[in-house]
């Protein structure tokens, strides 16, 4: 049986393989599916006698990366070649050397920027962020490294269901804090809305589920609507004698779950749930023509809001974005996104980067995406801070939103949006940046932190005698601006923080106590700051009292009077193996109390019948969280080895703070019928209730102690029925 089971394994390996050189073919030279054959058995053999999670044989995941790599990325044989590689060297004996002597240079810097860093790490250092730098360096060499590491992660993310919770926790979390707007950025919108929509289903699998089924139940009358918008369009279009092809379709689960949670609404109340697409073949110089002929017979026939114009043809957004996009009322009242582009921009917004060079040839001028690409060369080149912090500031570069402001030459700036004047200065160059004293916008004068708008036209000032300060990192949200700001302030911080860190090491040794990482990375979280450097500089400048570290390692012995903390996942594993002999690294919320301490986070409130997770702090042991808490993202991206698997039993026998917003309208008696459902109907204890009313419209806050989530369903449901309750939603 299992002989067969072998042969067919191989058949499938063999038809997998043949499937990817088909799709390859027409992009291969001479030589080039010789290289691909011998990256397959070279990768073959190296993963012979491994298997995935799934039990399907290890290779079938290069496979089907390298088929990501062609099929929706549009990549090369280079790609194809590291796809089919890219694991090899973390795996196996094999080394970059031997990669560099096989198939070339480029493949094996692709590999070693897609290889994870072993080793040992300091405590309070991530190895998450640590990795995602590496591979992020390598985008100032070949950006091949991050697309392929997407097909990677994609092809993770659809294989994510025999992973356990606690892996689909931290690797979800990492997809959506980094890799979806990563994909977005370089303009892979279909990875980056399928990436977004696994995070959901595996993170918040009841809100991903019921979204879905409302979407396939709204299917047929969708679809007839839709028939019905385009129709006049059609004829119209066809009649001008443009060649187009119109197509509706659902926004994505996690864009719709995105605008319910942001505007407080229900599903039903989504007014753009999807959008009508119109893509024009034509001439590239015709483009621009046809996409406003187009729009003008839109908005013959359909009403357009005039805050909802979009256009993004005569300025691309900066990861080479092209379309235009109008709200308008249809004839049933209803409001329907449509985007107008042609055939070229639609393959550039679905496959980005790797489209986008296809079709450089066409034109002189440098886009958006390559411009982006020196920017972040520039960030990556001079970057020395913590791994942590680098992703930070990376990240805060890869949001979407622009503002499109003017030199005083007329020069065409983008910037992300909610920049300042200050931001501006520093793209223009670093010193203009360091000497800004303010700047004349549209000819008005303004300070540092004016927010621009688009079309805005800046000047700037500068004098020889300004010079940066820590208050301006809160002016500025580019990441260029950031670094050269922390740049200049880093000279005269590491001799304030050189002495206090002689300070805290000579009070430290007053107290018998020796500076450690862990001890450091204590006092780092008992006095707030953000970072030992910042911890010394604060000290250094007499902005944290020396006598405050006596009071700091009084708590410490109090607490460890108190109860035994745990600080490290492995130490965890040993304490619950002692007491139980199975689920040894599953945390009972609720049992295991008197084995190891742990405490609710008070960011997310956790109740019973939550999905939650355990996470070990630095100095405060274990901390319950929700899965859907405000800070899981950055936790699972950042430390997702301080992550255990956490469950509740069912002998809970004390009750939890859960918070509800309620929204209606106002009439007499409308608190009084609150409180009865809460106290009298239901015995819940109110900790507090406040509303506030506008316009005969009342929104509330509750704050209440119930038992776990099926009581507070049944609260919120019996809230419901009082006449004038529109919506109630819990909030952290």
């Amino acid at each position: 049986m299992i002989a067969v089971d072998l042969e067919e394994e191989k058949k499938e390996i063999i038809r997998r393989y043949r499937k990817l050189l088909r799709k390859a073919k027409p992009l291969l030279k001479d030589g080039d599916a010789k290289m691909i054959k011998k990256a397959f058995n070279t990768s073959l053999e190296a993963h012979k006698d491994m298997r995935r999670k799934s039990g399907e044989p290890y290779i079938y995941h290069p496979l089907e990366v390298a088929q990501i790599c062609v099929d929706e990325i549009g990549l090369g044989p280079t790609s194809i070649i590291s796809a089919l590689l890219h694991d090899v060297v973390e795996d196996t004996d094999m080394e970059i050397s031997d990669i560099d002597r096989m198939f070339g240079k480029k493949v094996g810097r692709i590999i070693d920027g897609l290889t994870k860093i072993s080793g040992v790490f300091d405590e309070g250092s991530s190895q998450q962020a640590e990795n995602f730098r590496k591979m992020l360096l390598t985008l100032s060499e070949d950006v091949r490294v991050i697309l392929v590491k997407l097909a990677d992660r994609l092809h993770n993310m659809r294989t994510l269901a025999s992973m356990p919770r606690h892996k689909q926790l931290k690797i979800a979390s990492e997809t959506i804090y980094i890799y979806a707007p990563l994909a977005h950025r370089l303009g892979l919108y279909a990875i980056k809305s399928e990436l977004e929509d696994l995070y959901l289903k595996y993170t918040d699998r009841e809100t991903y589920d019921s979204i879905a089924n409302k979407i396939s139940d709204t299917k047929v009358s969708r679809n007839k609507f839709i028939r019905q918008f385009i129709k006049p369009l059609q004829n119209e279009i066809t009649r001008t004698g443009l060649n187009v092809e119109i197509k509706g379709r659902p926004k994505s689960i996690h864009s719709i779950w995105n605008k319910m949670k942001k505007q407080n609404v229900s599903f039903e109340e989504v007014y753009d749930l999807f959008a009508i697409r119109i893509i024009i073949d034509t001439e590239l110089e015709l483009e621009k023509a046809a996409c406003w002929q187009v729009y003008s017979i839109v908005t013959d026939f359909y009403q357009p809001n005039p805050d909802r114009l979009r256009d993004w043809v005569s300025t691309p957004r900066s990861n080479g974005y092209e379309s235009l996009h109008t709200t308008v009322m249809s004839a049933t009242g209803q409001w329907v996104e449509v985007q107008i582009r042609t055939v070229r921009m639609d393959e550039i917004a679905e496959k980005g980067y790797a489209a986008h060079w296809k079709y450089k040839e066409n034109t002189s001028n440098e886009s958006g995406l390559e411009q982006w690409i020196m920017k972040v060369r520039e960030i990556l080149e001079q970057n020395d801070s913590s791994a942590i912090e680098f992703v930070d500031d990376f990240r805060s570069n890869l949001f979407q939103e622009e503002v499109f402001v003017f030199t005083p030459k007329g020069d065409l700036k983008t910037l992300p949006y909610g920049a300042t004047a200050l931001d501006f200065a520093f793209d223009i160059h670093t010193e203009i940046g360091a000497h800004c004293l303010g700047a004349k916008v549209n000819q008005k004068l303004v300070p540092l932190n004016y927010k621009l708008k688009n079309g805005d036209q800046v000047e700037i000032l500068t004098s020889k005698k300004q010079k940066p300060n820590e208050d301006w990192l809160k002016y500025v949200v580019s990441s260029k601006a950031k670094s050269r700001i922390k740049d200049a302030l880093k000279e005269e911080k590491k001799d304030a923080a050189a002495d206090g860190k002689e300070i805290i090491v000579r009070k430290l040794g007053q107290l018998k106590l020796k500076l450690t990482n862990q001890v450091l990375d204590q006092l780092v979280e008992y006095f707030g700051t953000k970072t030992p450097l910042e911890l010394f500089y604060r000290v250094g400048k007499g902005k944290i009292d020396h006598s405050e570290i006596k009071k700091f390692q009084d708590r410490q012995v109090e607490e460890q009077k108190r109860t035994r903390r745990i600080s490290d996942p492995e130490v965890f594993k040993g304490e619950i193996k002692k007491v139980r002999k199975k689920d040894q690294d599953l945390l009972l919320i609720g049992e295991d109390m008197d084995v190891v301490e742990y405490k609710f986070a008070k960011c997310c409130n956790p109740i019973p019948g939550d999905d939650v997770f355990g996470f070990v702090t630095v100095s405060e042991g274990i901390k319950i969280h929700r899965t859907t808490c405000p800070n899981a993202v950055e936790l699972l991206s950042n430390y997702g080895y301080r992550v255990i698997k956490a469950k509740w039993t069912s002998s809970q026998d004390r009750s939890f703070l859960a918070g509800l917003k309620v929204i209606g309208t106002d009439r007499i008696g409308m608190i009084n019928d609150i409180s009865n459902v809460i106290s009298s109907e239901l015995k819940v204890n109110m900790r507090s209730l406040s509303i506030d009313t506008e316009g005969g419209i009342f929104e509330g806050e509750i704050h209440v102690y119930i038992e776990d989530t099926e009581h507070l369903e049944k609260l919120i449901e019996n809230l419901l029925k009082i006449d004038g309750i529109v919506n109630i939603n819990r909030f952290t």
